[in-house]
């Protein structure tokens, strides 16, 4: 299973900060989804879903991830998006 992060509105997978990409190939994977939420929360990136696929099966599991405000205590600098492709 490759846990991914997604931008919800583009579709498009995380590619590295900044970077999305079209290919879950090239997109950055997580061990889990709890790492995957705080990379999102500790590099302030915003409108991300968590996407579990499976390469056994012909489907992927969509999360909704809603950023709770408490996990960014890094830097007060506000949200950004990551769909920079």
């Amino acid at each position: 299973m490759k846990v991914l992060l997604q931008h919800k509105a583009s579709g498009l997978y995380l590619k590295d900060i900044g970077i999305t990409t079209h290919d879950t190939l090239e997109a950055m994977e997580f061990l889990s989804s709890t790492q995957a939420i705080e990379f999102c929360a500790s590099h302030k990136i915003a409108d991300m879903q968590i996407v579990l696929r499976f390469q056994e099966q012909h489907y992927d599991i969509v999360l909704p991830m809603l950023m709770d405000r408490r996990l960014m205590l890094h830097t007060n600098a506000p949200m950004r998006s990551a769909n920079a492709a």
